[in-house]
């Protein structure tokens, strides 16, 4: 057990913290742009970022491989060949003008972790895995945690049909890449292989800001429903037609959402909704909106209480298209279930974080992550990492160096204790 006061250092002799934020850097540097951060699946960059991370991996004494789907996977034996795995992970994809912590920081810290281990000579009676996941944002095809997907077992091969912006479907852009799409199969890991998941991620929200921590344990990932909603109306001249005599579908959509601000806002069970697109048709100034199209997304870390806000919410914009003459749409465009975090990993991070001398605080993951698509598999946990201001998918995203080692001394820590499910 490494006592507080000890320097974990890394490969070049620099605290494993210096070590993790320098390759944070130099993985940040690989980008199809020069002024921003943007590294997609199955594009070059992508390709430059995994053969990094291979050679990461092999530095610490782990076996690599880039998998069938193009997950970059690290094995470290334990005291035995052939043992069951503690698999660590997350993911190394972007979205478009990001930060460069989202996903790599989980993913870099792992590797360091390992690190420390074999230069050490520790083994330990478990493997341990890594997996840096290929696709979690779904940036390309439109479809999200592609890599985690296919180590779960569930992925969905009718996405090999989709196209991204430029036409090219993802079976044409993984045979470029030089992967076979009718074997992604071949990435899917057994449950008896595994004997948890773990990711430490940076939060992307501000609570543990606010609690001045610079980490915590997370209760459960909140699953997510996502409605596309069109009102129509009728569109008419802006000069002509009455005020009384008017059937405007933006007037009507500004009131759905205000409406669904005000709910959620009201709630106190950690409801939170978001309108992030809104298209008014036939959008010309001197013209009455007809047709008005807009998203919802509403989270929740319990299903149950989820889907009876929609229900709610539903009603009243039902209510407010009826009170206002407009035909309306609703439809369901994406669903994911609430992952709740298994309760003896949870137990052992906070272990850690209070050994590491700091308080253990429990929050939930308003975002999703890789372990949506894990806990089929093997029971999830996570560690969040402060940012600083909350900010996330965001040039302005930042992790503090300090905040970094805690981070990977508290992951160290859990790694080396680490005691699998009696």
């Amino acid at each position: 057990m490494i006592a507080m006061e000890e320097k974990v250092v890394g490969a070049s002799g620099q605290s494993l913290g210096g070590e993790i934020v320098e390759r944070i850097n130099a993985l940040a540097a690989i980008s199809e742009a020069p002024d921003n951060i943007t590294r997609i699946f199955l594009t070059p960059e992508h390709r430059a970022a995994a053969e990094l991370i291979v050679g990461w991996m092999q530095a610490a004494g782990m076996r690599a491989r880039i998998d069938a789907i193009g997950n970059v996977c690290g094995r470290y034996e334990g005291d035995q060949p052939g043992l069951p795995c503690l698999m660590l992970g997350s993911h190394y994809d972007t979205v478009r003008d990001a930060g460069r912590w989202d996903g790599p920081l989980g993913v870099i810290t792992a590797i360091s972790c390992v690190g420390d281990l074999n230069r050490r000579g520790l083994r330990l009676p478990f493997a341990i895995e890594i997996a840096a996941f290929a696709d979690e944002e779904g940036v390309r095809f439109a479809s999200t945690l592609l890599g985690s997907r296919a180590v779960a077992g569930t992925f969905v091969e009718s996405v090999l049909g989709g196209r991204d912006k430029a036409g090219i479907s993802m079976r044409e852009a993984m045979i470029t890449f030089g992967l076979d799409p009718d074997h992604v199969g071949a990435a899917a890991r057994a449950p008896g292989e595994l004997l948890a998941y773990l990711e430490l991620h940076i939060e992307q929200g501000p609570v543990l800001e606010a609690q001045k921590l610079p980490v915590g344990v997370v209760t459960a990932i909140s699953g997510a429903t996502r409605l596309a909603v069109e009102l129509h109306g009728t569109a008419g001249h802006a000069g002509t037609v009455p005020m009384a005599m008017r059937r405007d579908a933006l007037v009507g959509a500004a009131e759905c959402i205000v409406a669904i601000e005000e709910f959620c806002q009201s709630d106190r069970g950690g409801l939170v909704g978001t309108v992030g697109y809104i298209n008014a048709m036939p959008g010309a100034t001197n013209v009455i909106p007809g047709l008005v199209s807009f998203t919802m997304d509403i989270r929740s870390p319990k299903d149950s209480y989820r889907k009876l806000a929609i229900t709610d919410m539903v009603r009243e914009i039902e209510s407010i298209a009826k009170a206002r003459k407009l035909d309306l749409q609703i439809n369901i465009t994406h669903e994911n279930r609430t992952v709740p975090c298994a309760p003896w990993l949870q137990k052992q991070i906070a272990d850690a974080i209070t050994a590491e001398g700091y308080r253990a605080f429990e929050l939930p993951s308003g975002a999703g992550h890789d372990g949506m698509a894990m806990t089929d598999i093997a029971d999830v946990a996570m560690l969040f990492v402060r940012c600083r201001g909350g900010i996330s998918h965001n040039p302005a995203e930042h992790v503090e160096d300090a905040d970094v080692e805690v981070g990977a001394r508290v992951l160290l820590r859990v790694i080396e204790n680490f005691k699998p499910k009696a």
